[in-house]
């Protein structure tokens, strides 16, 4: 990580530059590339494109303030696998400031990050992790002697756009929760003037945060989001659209406690407070720990981490309302058609998709920047 005042020829390097010094392969790069368009849902092609359009790039000046936060979205970013931590912040991004990761303190850290604002003025990409306190001037949390919201407000002046990693930054997350004595608030509460993207999670998912920096590196812009600030890419269904005990909701099949049968042999964890049908995440697909598992899959009912206000509507181990469309005693009928309209949705969508990349073998950025 760079601690001093990086040199024009430095500041001009791009991604294809700095990759050949230090040996990254071209395969290992359109592996990278091929993950990325991937996990993105862009289409057929597009991992030459952002090949193409990333090795021309310039490396982006990255800096990351941490707030009211637990360092729970840095742990979990530094076990992203495609690409690595080390990836990211030696070949792909210069990240010039982040408390836990840098080697520099006090003054000189103040300095570097100085350095770096000043050097990429209205170019650098600032990612939020925490929430913000505006209690008493916002005084129950400060670095370098200065409030959290007047650092915000500061470097966010210079950003190019801005990403809330984790519930805290995103939406308040447990520093807001009732009865919220600091005042805490979301990144989006404070910054009104700058395009600002939200990874909410608690904490979220590694890849995804990779994954989106990724997009922002090839496209110079935040991807498509959905009503809450979320990359559709990652955000668009929810958990239990996508969970593999899906199939043991719909024939009504569900544990009624931790360590009964119905546990044991993976059934829906729904009546045990799963929060997968209203939380929207890519944790059923990506999982975590380089894809290994999901707390679902480990035995343990989703808890809706990534939607607003999760801590105060709490209710954990306490089922949702009965929701239409219930397998079961009762509505077993109608939980046949709801499967076969999905089945049939799946379907259509799988058409779309199938039209959409049709005759799509020559790709340029800007027909990359339509899809995304």
């Amino acid at each position: 990580m760079s601690q001093k005042r990086r040199s024009s020829s430095e500041i001009s390097e791009t991604f294809a530059d700095h990759l050949e010094q230090h040996g990254v392969s071209r395969r290992g790069f359109l592996k990278f590339c091929s993950s990325m368009a991937a996990a993105l849902a862009l289409p057929a092609g597009s991992a030459d494109v952002m090949a193409k359009a990333l090795s021309a790039a310039k490396r982006p000046t990255v800096i990351w303030l941490s707030f009211q936060e637990c360092t729970g979205c840095t742990e979990s970013i530094t076990r992203s696998h495609t690409p690595t931590i080390e990836n990211l912040i030696f070949d792909f991004i210069s990240l010039d400031y982040h408390h836990t990761l840098q080697v520099a303190a006090g003054h000189q850290a103040e300095e570097a990050r100085d350095v770096a604002m000043k050097n990429a003025y209205g170019k650098y990409l600032l990612i939020v992790d925490g929430s913000i306190p505006t209690k008493d001037g916002g005084v129950y949390s400060t670095i370098a002697g200065r409030t959290n919201l007047n650092m915000l407000e500061e470097v966010a002046a210079g950003a190019a756009a801005l990403i809330s990693v984790g519930t805290c930054a995103a939406y308040g997350g447990l520093p807001m929760a009732n009865p919220n004595p600091t005042g805490a608030v979301a990144v989006t509460d404070i910054v009104k003037d700058k395009p600002v993207m939200n990874i909410p999670g608690c904490p979220p998912i590694g890849l995804v945060m990779t994954s989106a920096i990724a997009h922002f590196l090839t496209f110079g812009r935040l991807p498509a989001m959905d009503d809450l600030g979320r990359p559709k890419a990652f955000y668009g269904d929810s958990i239990h659209d996508r969970c593999y005990r899906r199939t043991f909701y719909d024939q009504g099949l569900f544990a009624k406690a931790f360590d009964d049968e119905g546990a044991r042999k993976g059934w829906c964890l729904y009546e045990l407070g799963c929060k997968g049908p209203t939380t929207h995440n890519a944790c059923a697909t990506m999982k975590w720990n380089e894809g290994t598992s999901f707390p679902i899959e480990s035995g343990h009912p989703c808890l809706g981490c990534s939607e607003p206000n999760f801590w105060d509507a709490g209710s954990f181990y306490e089922a949702l309302s009965v929701p239409q469309g219930r397998v079961g005693e009762t509505v077993l009928k109608a939980a046949a058609v709801g499967v076969g309209v999905g089945v049939a949705a799946a379907a259509l969508n799988r058409s779309k998709k199938s039209a959409a990349v049709e005759g799509r073998e020559t790709m340029t950025v800007e027909d990359l920047k339509k899809e995304s």
